[in-house]
């Protein structure tokens, strides 16, 4: 995956891949003390522009101070940075990783002594569960494993450690069989997928969940709940429960990495009739058309990657 990455954005300066190193004592490494973003760029008629990126970065410094770990650079030198690292590495499109973590000092449950690095990675990443996913959907498993409530971890923050919830949730359900892994929560209603917020659609009305179910608050989701109105789709917050997914006539899972992915079927269960709604494919064509620069009513959600051209 990352063999056109050339250049990482690293503690203010950038630097050859193979250099972009910290000491195997982190306190990242043993500890999983670091916070991130997944941020996506997208070729448009007009070049690269890096989709909600404002958002991302709100969400990253957000992450950092639920951890006590300070970011020394401002929202526009990390903004200008990954301008760099595209131009750098010549992306007319790609997935970008910012990432704060604290370093080597002490291996004390304390990173009080820590440095905190910051550094930024770009790559060519199609969506994550592949192309046709986009068309045909994915097949969900429910989990054995619970999404970890707000009052053990800031389930709104987006901290690596916290991601092992997600990665043995996945593993079990690829395991099975299945495409991704859906994640109750300490209540027994719905969460997330392993890395996607979730969206149902019951007598044309768009279902989502908030906070209060331990969801991480994606910058797709609130896209997807922003484009629904957009279009005059109802968008309704509230519990979801198993019996909500499996009687809805359309589902879909939504983050940077997967896009907007339909849920064609859950456990033994086919959604609607195991094939893309037509709400879906609504909210898909128009996410698209804002994130490629075709729909100018959302311009303001592109930020273009000067010094790039057509």
């Amino acid at each position: 995956m990352f063999e056109q990455s050339q250049w990482v954005w690293m503690d203010g300066e950038v630097v050859p891949w193979n250099q972009a190193t910290i000491h195997v004592s982190s306190h990242a490494l043993h500890y999983g003390t670091g916070v991130f973003e997944g941020i996506r760029c997208y070729e448009t008629p007009d070049g690269p522009a890096i989709f909600r990126a404002d958002a991302h970065l709100d969400r990253l410094y957000a992450s950092a101070l639920a951890y006590g770990m300070q970011i020394v650079y401002p929202t526009e030198v990390l903004l200008e940075a990954m301008c760099e690292l595209i131009r750098r590495n010549g992306f007319r499109s790609c997935y970008i990783r910012p990432i704060c973590c604290y370093g080597s000092k002490s291996l004390g449950f304390l990173p009080n002594r820590c440095p905190v690095h910051v550094a930024i990675l770009a790559w060519p990443w199609e969506t994550m569960h592949g192309q046709s996913a986009l068309e045909h959907g994915v097949h969900v498993g429910v989990s054995r494993w619970t999404k970890f409530h707000s009052s053990m971890m800031p389930t709104t923050a987006k901290a690596c450690g916290q991601y092992l919830n997600s990665i043995l949730a996945l593993r079990d359900a690829t395991t099975a069989g299945f495409d991704e892994a859906l994640l109750m929560d300490l209540g027994g209603t719905i969460a997330e997928g392993a890395g996607e917020n979730l969206f149902l659609v019951k007598k044309g009305t768009l279902l989502t969940n908030d906070q209060r179910h331990s969801i991480l608050m994606g910058v797709t989701r609130d896209a997807v709940m922003n484009i629904a109105r957009d279009l005059g789709i109802p968008v309704e917050t509230r519990t979801l429960e198993l019996d909500d997914l499996v009687s809805s006539e359309e589902a879909f899972l939504t983050g940077t990495a997967a896009e907007i992915t339909p849920i064609r079927a859950v456990d033994s269960r086919l959604i609607g009739g195991g094939v893309r709604g037509p709400i879906t494919k609504l909210i898909q064509e128009r996410f698209f058309a804002i994130a490629v620069g075709r729909e100018p009513t959302r311009r303001a959600w592109l930020h273009p990657v000067p010094g790039t051209t057509t």
